[in-house]
C-alpha cells in the first residue's frame, strides 16, 4: 500500500501535465490554431490593447528574462549546445521573442525536432513581416524559418 499511493499521485501528475500541454505555440488567444490555418486581421481596439501591453518595460524586461533563463538552462543542461532542443521549447522562446518585438501580430509558432521554425499569422505592416526570420533566428537551435505571416488588411 505504501508503494502504491506515490504510484497513483505520480500518475495523475503525468497525466495531468500532459493532458495540459497545447499543441502549439500562440503569440495571441486570436492567432490561427496552426500555421496551415488561414488568419484574420485583428480589431483595432485589440491591437491597440496589445501594443500597449506588449511594448510596457515591464512585459518587455520578463519576455527577455524568460528567454535568458531557458537560454541558461540549456546550457547547464546541454553543455551549451543546441543539440536536442525540444520543439515546445524552441516554440516557446519563438513566441516570447515575437511577441516582445511584434507586439500586436497575431502569430503562431511550430517547431521541428531538426530545429526548423513555421510562423504564421498576421501582422501589421511590411516592416513587422520582414522582422520575423532575423528574430526566430536569434534563438539558439532554430536552424531555418518558414514565414507564412501575412500583412493583414486594414
Amino acid at each position: 500500500m505504501k508503494k502504491f499511493i506515490p504510484f497513483v499521485f505520480g500518475s495523475l501528475l503525468v497525466f495531468g501535465a500532459a493532458a495540459c500541454s497545447p499543441d502549439v505555440s500562440k503569440s495571441s488567444s486570436e492567432a490561427p490554431n496552426s500555421t496551415n490555418e488561414a488568419a484574420k486581421a485583428p480589431a483595432p481596439e485589440a491591437t491597440d490593447a496589445a501594443l500597449k501591453d506588449a511594448q510596457s518595460p515591464l512585459r518587455r524586461d520578463q519576455l527577455n528574462s524568460d528567454i535568458r533563463s531557458r537560454e541558461q538552462r540549456n546550457n547547464t543542461l546541454n553543455d551549451g549546445k543546441v543539440a536536442n532542443r525540444s520543439e515546445d521549447d524552441l516554440e516557446s522562446e519563438v513566441r516570447s521573442k515575437l511577441e516582445a518585438n511584434i507586439p500586436n501580430g497575431q502569430l503562431t509558432v511550430e517547431a521541428e525536432d531538426n530545429g526548423a521554425v513555421t510562423v504564421a499569422g498576421t501582422v501589421t505592416n511590411q516592416e513587422q513581416l520582414n522582422k520575423i526570420e532575423p528574430l526566430a533566428k536569434q534563438i539558439k537551435g532554430v536552424t531555418s524559418v518558414v514565414n507564412k505571416a501575412k500583412v493583414a488588411k486594414p
